[in-house]
């Protein structure tokens, strides 16, 4: 399907809202129109495709159920080339789809119908958790083993290789690596990396952790550096 890209206003917030109910679409551009974002949409996965790749959008927010290729699909392909944070829409309520979701990268989901402070409140602080902020850090960087957490350029390498993390997935090592040695409550990392609301979200922690892992660790199965202390919570292991 052609699209026609839209020209966003320099320093704007631009949204790409991916979904095929006309209804949902407009209300979403309605609602974030008000609020100052600038809206791109897609009825379909490969218009969606197109303008994630072509637009650069700060956020998407990305139906599963789409008539050509599912969310899940989109994600991953999007997760290809783009480390945009991702907010599934999502008529399901069951939680494996909600934990495919994660898996595969998104950054949270929001089950239909939803309220529009519901919606606001998700888009507004997954947008806030991407943004660089200015943070208190112990020193320029912390290195455990092969893990290099370089906090001024907010870069990861794995012997020297670059990884390339979502916001998410680099707040949570942010402050993993911040706290290296010390175990962390599943309770501090919620508030920390997504936001006070999230402390009971535990989903969302252990699939962020598992994504973490595999692109920090050699075996993802038998972790070096990101473990789990069960009961208590996860540590960035320091060597001995």
């Amino acid at each position: 399907m052609e699209h026609k890209a839209k020209t966003i206003p320099e320093g704007k917030t631009r949204v790409l809202v991916v979904d095929d109910e006309a209804r949902y679409a407009r209300a979403i551009e309605v609602l974030l129109h008000a609020r100052g974002y600038e809206v791109l949409t897609a009825p379909d996965g490969q218009t969606a495709l197109a303008l994630a790749a072509e637009e650069e959008p700060n956020l998407v927010l990305l139906d599963i159920r789409m008539p050509d290729i599912d969310g899940f699909e989109i994600c991953r392909r999007i997760r290809e080339f783009s480390q945009v944070p991702i907010i599934f829409l999502t008529a399901l309520a069951e939680d494996a789809d909600k934990v495919t979701g994660l898996h595969l990268g998104a950054d949270d989901y929001v089950t239909k119908p939803f309220s529009a402070p519901e919606l606001l409140a998700r888009v507004e602080a997954v947008l806030r958790r991407a943004r660089p902020t200015e943070r208190t850090v112990p020193g320029p960087e912390v290195q455990v083993g092969g893990l290099r957490v370089h906090f001024a350029q907010q870069r990861v390498y794995v012997q020297d290789r670059e990884v390339h993390l979502t916001p998410t997935e680099y707040r949570l090592l942010y402050h993993l690596a911040r706290n290296a040695g010390r175990v962390l409550a599943p309770e501090y990392l919620l508030e920390r990396a997504w936001g006070g609301k999230y402390r009971e979200e535990q989903q969302l922690l252990r699939q962020a952790i598992l994504r973490l892992r595999r692109k920090v660790e050699h075996d993802p199965k038998n972790p070096q550096y990101i473990q789990t202390r069960p009961g208590i919570g996860y540590v960035l292991v320091l060597p001995e």
